[in-house]
């Protein structure tokens, strides 16, 4: 599973001239949280809703809302934008692209190569890529089994649903973090459950 198979491709940017009056009103206006900042077709920052947060005057300022207003479109993105941007390959895996934004507490990646961004991947795209790889939203039968971790034990199952005659669309494996073994050598079959179609 690759970056470019599950990254959003439609990038909405700004650059580092940007007021933050103005990025403030593109992220309300699209219902973002973050904006890549672009120039000579080359990634320079992010900024995002804490660090307009940030940039804007405190609730408790005595100044007036004609100069906030005044400061905030005065203020130039390149001012308050992130620069140090964690970013990630379109080729990289999306596991990779989890566990960085994971490891760094982000909600966003923008998808880099060569200088030139494609894409970026957002915690949202991997909510539903992980949806999508389980069949969410997709008319059948999910079964779940409790087996032992052992060589030949998806075989077994396989076998036991191409004796159904049913197709298996979606698998996703999760090991015990208790370590417990479980006295019967055989499949355990934990929920049958009828699942029907909706939209991601």
């Amino acid at each position: 599973m690759a970056v470019k198979d599950f990254m959003t491709r439609k990038v909405v940017y700004i650059s580092p001239d940007t007021t933050v009056a103005h990025a403030a009103d593109i992220m309300r206006e699209q219902g973002l949280h973050r904006l890549p900042v672009i120039e000579n077709d080359q990634l320079v920052g992010l900024v995002t809703e804490g660090t307009i947060a940030e940039a804007s005057p405190s609730k408790a300022t005595s100044l007036s809302i004609y100069e906030m207003n005044y400061l905030l479109n005065k203020t130039k993105i390149k001012d308050v934008m992130i620069r140090d941007v964690v970013t990630v390959s379109q080729f990289a895996s999306l596991e990779d692209a989890t566990y960085l934004m994971l490891k760094n507490k982000i909600g966003i990646l923008p998808v880099v190569d060569n200088q030139q961004v494609y894409g970026v991947i957002t915690d949202r795209d991997v909510f539903r890529a992980f949806l999508e790889i389980a069949g969410y939203g997709e008319e059948g039968i999910r079964v779940r089994f409790i087996t032992e971790d052992e060589v030949g034990v998806l075989e077994k199952i396989v076998h036991l649903i191409v004796e159904e005659n049913l197709n298996i669309s979606n698998a996703v494996n999760n090991q015990r973090k208790d370590g417990k073994k479980f006295e019967d050598k055989g499949i355990q079959v934990e929920d049958i459950t009828r699942t029907s179609a909706k939209a991601l």
